[in-house]
């Protein structure tokens, strides 16, 4: 009795978890930091590809998602693919997913979307602990947490956002848009002094 009361008690109270955030950034217990530089890691993506995070010289958006295949998951990968060359092109960035599936699990996930983004394979979680992405649903599920990189891998951005999977990805381009050298106006001013 006592144990259906206890599960009835945390049903009822653990609605808000589920609901979308309406701040950007959420204060969570993170232990990457904006300013902070990302843990290096090296992890095989859906093609085989082993990606090396001290090797990408550009801006990097890196999230973290709970699981290939899933609902929110798909948005959120059919989302950043949807943006992928703008991307690309707009930010000179590039962008990968890390979930704790295998090898296996992304190459069908990726070929069932079409992603030409890496997602890579962090099956014993290795980094998701470095980079401290909390679980969500009260210790039950994986975060989905995005970070954006500068070319030196340092932080600039996290977003912390389980519910809204497509939101990620306009996060993750206004942190870019923030990081990117301001553009040439082209014309020149000439001070007098």
């Amino acid at each position: 009795m006592k144990t259906s009361a206890i599960i009835a008690a945390i049903a009822c109270t653990s609605a808000s978890a589920f609901a979308p955030s309406s701040t950007v950034r959420q204060n969570t217990a993170l232990n990457l930091k904006v300013g902070e530089t990302a843990p290096d890691f090296a992890l095989q993506d859906q093609n085989g590809k082993t990606f090396k995070r001290s090797a990408n010289k550009k801006p990097l958006v890196v999230y973290f998602y709970p699981a290939d295949s899933t609902p929110g998951c798909t948005v959120q990968a059919k989302a950043f693919q949807a943006e992928i060359q703008s991307i690309r092109k707009e930010f000179k960035a590039d962008v990968v997913g890390i979930s704790g599936q295998g090898a296996e699990s992304k190459q069908k996930f990726a070929s069932e979307l079409g992603l030409d983004f890496s997602i890579l394979a962090d099956e014993n979680d290795a980094v998701r602990k470095e980079f401290g992405v909390p679980k969500a649903a009260f210790g039950f599920l994986p975060g989905r947490v995005t970070y954006v990189l500068d070319k030196d891998g340092v932080c600039t951005s996290v977003y912390d956002n389980l519910a809204d999977a497509a939101s990620h990805i306009e996060k993750a381009k206004e942190a870019l848009a923030e990081i990117q050298p301001a553009k040439k106006a082209g014309f020149t001013l000439n001070l007098p002094f």
